[in-house]
């Protein structure tokens, strides 16, 4: 290996590094492969597909890069039903509406405003619009939850991905001055088809091991008891592996942390997790389940049984 190849791989690796700990000073704990996928996302222009069960930090991921990258988030929440129109623009049509009645009142300016109702005066963007006509730096475009939205509207995304261009039949083709950083997340309600996945890079993220999971709780709440994320997060890992309706993930972690820190806990035992259960269980068949078994779940983290 030559050394200019040396000197170029310890470049790369220090990029990485420099990516991993950005994200940390934002609070959020990335592992050396996914900060090496948002590298190359970022290296190679592609978008990033991240899929994971619900709460590990998916969307979480992608609003830190914006503030990593110091630009815009701009988000689409998918959902069943979702259409173009509402991803991409619309007319505001009680504007023009308005325009016109008061241009009733003064007859000579009804011929000027039949050509000036279609302009950008009256356009309304929506997401993937805004991502495309965002003047530079590029905003972070976050499609959210994309396993929900349709397949038609899969296959609109996979020519907008491909070619960052929209055309407006009535002001014509509007191109991205500089082409959006891309992060689509999936829960995997539904499979995602082949097409999209080919057009993205891909990282799989799943429910973090307990060390690291205390690491999050800690980087996100620095005025955490460090043997109270450790508990929580062994407690965590444990609650996971009981067959629960749904899982609670990172985000229902923190959300318990916070709470037992407002109730000046300092350490886990079955009346504080009775009290504060509903902050990360949402189902009464899943709280039943853990009371059912809050011996072995405190034994798990050290904590105090009943």
């Amino acid at each position: 290996m030559g050394t200019a190849h040396r000197t170029e791989r310890r470049a790369i690796e220090d990029e990485i590094a420099r990516i991993s700990g950005a994200l940390r000073t934002h609070g959020y704990v990335a592992d050396r492969t996914l900060a090496t996928a948002l590298h190359l996302m970022l290296a190679l222009d592609q978008p990033l597909l991240v899929e994971g069960p619900a709460g590990v930090g998916k969307t979480a991921l992608a609003k830190v890069l914006a503030e990593h990258l110091g630009t815009e988030l701009i988000r689409l929440q998918c959902y069943e039903g979702l259409d173009s129109a509402a991803a991409l623009y619309e007319w505001d049509y009680p504007k023009q509406l308005l325009a016109i009645r008061l241009a009733e009142a003064r007859p000579e300016t009804l011929q000027d405003l039949s050509s000036g109702l279609f302009t950008r005066e009256y356009l309304l963007e929506r997401p993937l619009l805004r991502a495309i006509t965002k003047e530079p730096p590029a905003p972070v475009l976050l499609i959210d939850e994309v396993d929900r939205a349709d397949e038609e509207f899969e296959a609109f995304l996979l020519e907008l991905l491909g070619e960052f261009q929209v055309t407006v039949p009535e002001l014509g083709t509007l191109r991205a001055a500089e082409r959006p950083r891309v992060v689509l997340t999936s829960n995997r309600t539904r499979d995602l088809s082949d097409a999209l996945r080919r057009r993205c890079l891909y990282q799989w993220v799943d429910y973090p091991a307990p060390d690291r999971e205390a690491e999050i709780l800690l980087a996100r709440i620095p005025q955490l008891d460090e043997q109270l994320g450790q508990q929580i997060a062994l407690f965590m890992a444990r609650l996971r592996e009981l067959p629960l309706g749904r899982a609670p993930g990172v985000s229902e972690a923190l959300d318990w942390a916070r709470a037992l820190r407002v109730l000046g806990r300092s350490t886990l035992d079955a009346e504080s997790v009775e009290q504060t259960a509903g902050t990360f269980l949402k189902d009464q068949g899943d709280l039943e389940l853990a009371f059912a078994e809050m011996d072995a779940l405190l034994a798990a983290a050290g904590g105090e049984q009943q």
